[in-house]
């Protein structure tokens, strides 16, 4: 591989890492545990919520057993990083991305005892109560649109057809 595709993902995921972290800290300063800033009635909220789990809260309480299974996974991905298409700009940037991604939520749950979320999307039900999207932050999105990103550059891959060998006279 190219060290200017290594140079592209690690710059990414660098990036990432910073805007995540740099999000986390403002957070940290100006909401209090569990508080709730309305941005948008009834569709968007900062909050400060804490998450010991994975996505949407699964695995809750499992926070240091998660971080050892991204710390593998970081590994792994380092190591395989070569099976994606990685030549392209395109899978530079989803490798970034995810990179980035899981670092951010790995140093939360190293340094925290938590993964930091504040991104608060929701609606407001007939009977007042609220029906939300899981509370998120900059490296869960990170990771979801790498990840996304990745299997459409995948698909593309698959569906072109293979080159034809040619004809030896």
């Amino acid at each position: 591989m190219k060290s200017n595709s290594n140079w592209r993902i690690a710059v990414l995921a660098v990036s990432v890492l910073a805007l995540d972290q740099l999000t986390k800290l403002i957070v940290l300063k100006f909401l209090k545990f569990g508080d709730e800033r309305t941005i948008l009635e009834g569709f968007f909220k900062l909050v400060h919520w804490g998450n010991t789990g994975a996505a949407w809260s699964m695995f809750r309480g499992n926070n240091y057993a998660l971080a050892a299974v991204a710390l593998v996974a970081l590994v792994v991905l380092y190591f395989t990083r070569h099976q994606f298409d990685v030549h392209r700009l395109g899978g530079q940037v989803s490798l970034g991305l995810i990179f980035g991604g899981i670092l951010g939520n790995l140093l939360d749950r190293v340094r925290i005892g938590h993964v930091v979320d504040f991104l608060y999307f929701y609606v407001n039900r007939r009977d007042g109560r609220e029906a939300g999207f899981p509370a998120f932050n900059v490296a869960d999105s990170a990771i979801c649109v790498g990840v996304g990103l990745l299997f459409i550059l995948s698909w593309q891959n698959e569906s072109k057809p293979a080159p034809q060998p040619e004809a030896t006279p």
